[in-house]
């Protein structure tokens, strides 16, 4: 392996993020694990050099401390603790170490190299892929978005014909979506790709649904089902690629973080589910994410597209999923994406999207009153996607955006622009 790694062993710090990117920051691999890892699971893990057990503020969980298992003092990797009062450690620091401290540990105790790149990683992503499919066959869920992309370009250099990549579209996707997908993949990345056409499938599972975190988990559980489908008519499929990344698994809730909401490759995952995963960005941010892509030489528009979630359009149109609405988000969005891009707002705003919800208003339209559907707009930037700050759009093209919607998108009367920063909010609207 090219990499040194640091161990950070969640016992209820909401800091565990910000400690692992601090790592990062010194040029050493740093990941984050749950409390409770078995010496045997840590042992696994390649070219450990030392851990840091960080505790805080949620490290009472349902009236119990969460500890570490005491053999874990005996493994002779060098420790250190935050915030946790019950530490066996000889250093235990109340805070977040500052960067001298830090630096002390990684490289004068742990004896770390600076050897964090995207380069290594990929290097020993690949050999950890490699070691864990050995011959058999991986299916990649590939929506398209840049997390799946990225995965599908690891997979295709770590196993080659050994993956098939399935893209599923389930009625959710964003205008012309899955056209462009198949195009990329198939025809310009000659990639193993299976389309599947499941829009009235997964609209019919979605009926009458409000909930969005049940919206989510039907999404999520009906995509296994899809892909185990496949499988059947495969040969040796015992695999499932993911693009999960460490937010979703943050936001889908931990063993001293509760969930936020359920990531369709998270949470939303049934518990029959007959294959092993295959998540090799589990433990990277967005940008981190993004510079993997572009380490892999993936085109610069796939690598910074818009993100969007795996439940698609499903999670902003609000309530209960109708057709006229889920048109309404499409066609708005459409034009909401046309609009930015002709004001050079797509290369400078992380994320833009549109979101109808399941009430009217009362408006005017040809010298008539109407009773229709409105438009709310989100824009927001961020680094990590932990945290989000609100994209402060000139009026003019927030009018020039607002008209076109009135005018073009049937069903809706009235635009709203989204002011809520990333928290109290989510990056999504539901």
């Amino acid at each position: 392996m090219k990499q040194d790694l640091i161990v950070i062993l969640d016992l209820g710090s909401t800091q565990n993020t910000v400690l692992a990117r601090d790592i990062r920051a010194l040029g050493v691999y740093s990941e984050i694990h749950p409390h409770d890892i078995t010496v045997e699971e840590l042992q696994a893990l390649p070219n450990v050099k030392g851990i840091i057990l960080n505790g805080g503020e949620n490290r009472i969980v349902d009236g119990q401390a969460v500890e570490v298992r005491p053999e874990i003092y005996e493994l002779g990797y060098p420790m250190i603790s935050v915030d946790y009062p019950q530490s066996g450690c000889e250093v235990r620091l109340e805070a977040l170490p500052e960067r001298e401290a830090l630096e002390k540990f990684l490289f004068r105790d742990c004896k770390a190299e600076a050897n964090w790149n995207m380069k290594n990683f990929i290097e020993d992503q690949v050999e950890l892929i490699r070691q864990q499919v050995g011959d058999r066959k991986v299916l990649l869920a590939l929506s398209g978005g840049v997390d799946s992309s990225v995965v599908a370009a690891m997979l295709i250099r770590a196993i080659g014909e050994q993956l098939t990549c399935v893209h599923v579209n389930h009625g959710l996707m964003r205008k012309n979506e899955s056209e462009s997908v198949v195009k990329v993949f198939r025809d310009e990345l000659h990639a193993n790709l299976i389309y599947v056409d499941a829009v009235e499938r997964f609209l019919g599972k979605l009926a009458g649904v409000a909930d969005p975190e049940q919206k989510r988990k039907i999404i999520g559980g009906e995509f296994i089902r899809v892909f185990e489908e496949e499988a059947r008519k495969l040969d040796g499929i015992d695999f499932l690629g993911q693009g999960t990344i460490y937010p979703d698994i943050i936001e889908s809730g931990t063993k001293t973080a509760k969930m936020v909401k359920s990531h369709h490759n998270v949470g939303g995952l049934p518990e029959d589910l007959e294959f092993e995963l295959v998540e090799p960005l589990k433990q990277l941010f967005k940008d981190e994410v993004r510079a993997c892509g572009v380490e892999l030489g993936l085109p610069h528009d796939m690598v910074y597209r818009q993100p969007f979630p795996g439940p698609g359009l499903g999670v902003r149109c609000l309530g209960a999923i109708t057709r006229d609405r889920l048109e309404a988000v499409r066609e708005s969005d459409a034009i909401l994406r046309e609009e930015f891009a002709r004001a050079g707002l797509d290369k400078k705003v992380w994320q833009y999207f549109t979101v109808v919800p399941d009430f009217k208003s009362v408006g005017m339209k040809n010298n008539a009153r109407v009773f229709e559907y409105m438009v709310i707009i989100r824009a927001i930037n961020t680094v990590d996607a932990m945290t989000a700050s609100v994209e402060k759009v000139d009026w003019e093209v927030l009018e020039r955006i607002t008209n076109r919607i009135l005018a073009e998108v049937e069903n809706v009367n009235r635009v709203c622009y989204d002011m809520s920063p990333k928290p109290p909010s989510t990056i999504e609207f539901e």
